[in-house]
């Protein structure tokens, strides 16, 4: 009586010979292929191979591709158009906070944002910036949140508390309200490294935060919704 064999089994019966072939021939490299094999009414062009040496095996589907696409996301400086932003800052060490905040103003300003789409929020301190950040970010009024304060080291240990509280306040606050709030607080151990970080020879901190805001919202905004 003749027996049939279907194209899968047949496939698999060709497989298992080819492996044991493989285990009296320990460095040849096996590569075959099956084309067009019917499975219960479709068609798949499947492809096989394997290698003893390498111990490796790979299978791939004709139009599909093993690997796919990586989509980086980024926010632009260029993208400014209608983003609005909220600026904390603390009036403790405002010699040096006022600084930061007009060398942050000074970066959005170049980077086409307009004076209407920022409103400037003065606090008593950096301790108090944490709170007000959540408040405005939740209100929905505003794409970023930038902070900025200076907390300078004492003879105390009132500096740790402090500089520690604001950081996680901040955080605190982005991860609440779902708005960026960008981390633009000091925390130095002197005045002069203050200054030099507010315009001075280390450049001006609060620039460099106006701009992480500006990257981040475009992110939000064009990205992230």
């Amino acid at each position: 009586m003749a027996s049939s064999i279907s194209p899968l089994d047949l496939c698999l019966l060709h497989q298992s010979h080819a492996s044991l072939s493989l285990m009296h021939s320990p460095k040849l490299l096996l590569r075959q292929s099956v084309q067009s094999i019917s499975l219960r009414g479709q068609t798949a062009n499947l492809s096989f191979s394997s290698s003893l040496q390498g111990f490796s095996s790979h299978a791939s589907i004709k139009g599909h591709s093993p690997l796919l696409a990586v989509q980086h996301l980024t926010g632009s400086l260029t993208r400014s158009e209608g983003l609005r932003f909220a600026v904390v800052v603390a009036r403790f060490n405002e010699i040096v906070t006022k600084l930061l905040l007009e060398g942050a103003l000074d970066t959005f300003k170049k980077y086409s944002v307009k004076e209407e789409d920022i409103d400037v929020v003065w606090v008593p301190g950096s301790f108090e910036i944490g709170v007000a950040a959540q408040k405005l970010g939740k209100s929905g009024k505003y794409h970023c949140v930038l902070c900025i304060g200076a907390v300078i080291r004492g003879d105390t240990s009132h500096y740790d508390a402090v500089a520690n509280s604001t950081a996680s306040g901040v955080l605190s606050a982005g991860l609440s309200s779902g708005v960026p709030c960008i981390f633009g607080v000091l925390t130095c151990d002197d005045m002069d490294q203050a200054l030099n970080r507010a315009g001075g020879k280390a450049g001006n901190k609060g620039s460099e935060a106006a701009l992480t805001a500006i990257e981040m919202a475009s992110l939000f905004e064009h990205h992230l919704q």
